[in-house]
């Protein structure tokens, strides 16, 4: 590999939003150039909490979805290997092989499963949510990822497979980097200022919203509930339009500027958000522009897709044979079918005679 590479994805639950950008996907513009980059559509994923009829059935639209906005974002197609996880079989028997190098008592440590179960409504953790992290791994330790950009509460995850991976090169011999991972920062509050940008919570701004969603969106944002006119000063701390001129209006003078007639209550909330719109709109119409031009390549992204997730496959033929052979399983199975050619043949000589 003459490149170091990078493991990340997405679950298809839907279309990206502002959150998502800030929170994990202008990281990933930032490093195409220095790695090779696996992302996933992590439908195995989106199953430990969203597993009905419906939620399953919308995973190619989904997916589909995930791309563009990815594609609209400005990654290189040329330089990323889109796929699809369930359709990648060697990644549920690699987790199998590595489910037995970790303890109920290790997953049950990490704190993001309970968390992942109370958001879910779950009251009790399902098998396949325990295991969650050990289908992780073997997404990060398919491809022989070096480096796993995750948010905070996920870098327990990575040190997971990161210990699932010494462990098995210490049984077996070498076959597996320890992946690094890279904390990205970042969280964006929702619209309604009260919870984390989601699109189940209806607070989310999406990246493929139009100019008028985006003016609506703005415009129903929470701001200081205290400030009922214009000439009452407001506070500019934890208020999610001050946040978002912050992240997407490049015009810091003009920002600074709208935070001091703010707090001295000579600026009405109208101005602020106004401002706030052409900002975003500014920021969202190269992406618009992006989204149009593959958009109009019928099957364009269905066709990365297939692609991405057929060099997957074949990363995890490769890895999975690295695998067997230094645990010794294709030995054995190779004694087995080389005596029962040899009884074959023998058979057939004492037939012909």
């Amino acid at each position: 590999m003459t490149r170091k590479r990078i493991l990340t994805g997405d679950r298809p639950t839907g279309k990206l939003h502002l959150g998502h950008y800030i929170g994990s996907h202008r990281h990933r513009l930032a490093l195409q150039d220095q790695y090779e980059c696996f992302f996933l559509i992590a439908d195995l994923h989106m199953l430990t909490t969203k597993n009905t009829k419906d939620d399953i059935l919308a995973i190619a639209d989904n997916a589909r979805a995930i791309v563009l906005d990815q594609l609209a974002i400005g990654i290189d197609p040329a330089k990323v290997t889109f796929y699809l996880q369930s359709a990648v079989h060697e990644i549920y028997e690699l987790q199998l092989l590595l489910s037995g190098l970790v303890t109920v008592e290790r997953l049950q440590q990490l704190p993001t499963i309970k968390d992942m179960a109370d958001a879910a409504g779950l009251d009790q953790i399902p098998y396949n949510l325990l295991g969650y992290p050990v289908l992780q791994s073997a997404d990060i330790l398919m491809p022989r990822a070096h480096l796993v950009p995750v948010g905070k509460d996920n870098e327990s995850h990575v040190e997971l497979s990161r210990q699932i991976a010494r462990r098995f090169n210490n049984a077996y011999g070498e076959v597996f980097p320890l992946p690094e991972p890279y904390v990205i920062g970042g969280t964006l509050v929702g619209t309604d200022g009260q919870a984390k940008m989601s699109k189940s919570l209806d607070n989310a701004i999406l990246l493929s919203d139009d100019a008028a969603t985006v003016r609506r969106r703005v415009f129903s944002m929470y701001t200081d509930p205290n400030r009922i006119s214009a000439d009452i000063p407001g506070t500019v701390e934890g208020n999610p339009v001050f946040e978002y001129h912050d992240f997407f209006n490049p015009n810091k003078e003009e920002v600074e500027d709208l935070k001091t007639r703010y707090r001295a209550g000579r600026v009405g909330d109208v101005e602020v958000k106004e401002k706030l719109v052409i900002a975003l709109n500014n920021f969202l119409d190269p992406m618009r522009e992006r989204r149009a031009y593959y958009e109009a390549q019928t099957g364009y992204v269905d066709e990365l897709l297939y692609e991405g997730t057929q060099r997957a496959a074949a990363e995890g033929r490769a890895t999975l044979m690295e695998v067997k052979k230094a645990m010794g399983l294709t030995g054995v199975w190779n004694r087995i079918s080389r005596a029962a050619e040899k009884r074959r043949k023998k058979l057939a000589v004492t037939s012909d005679a």
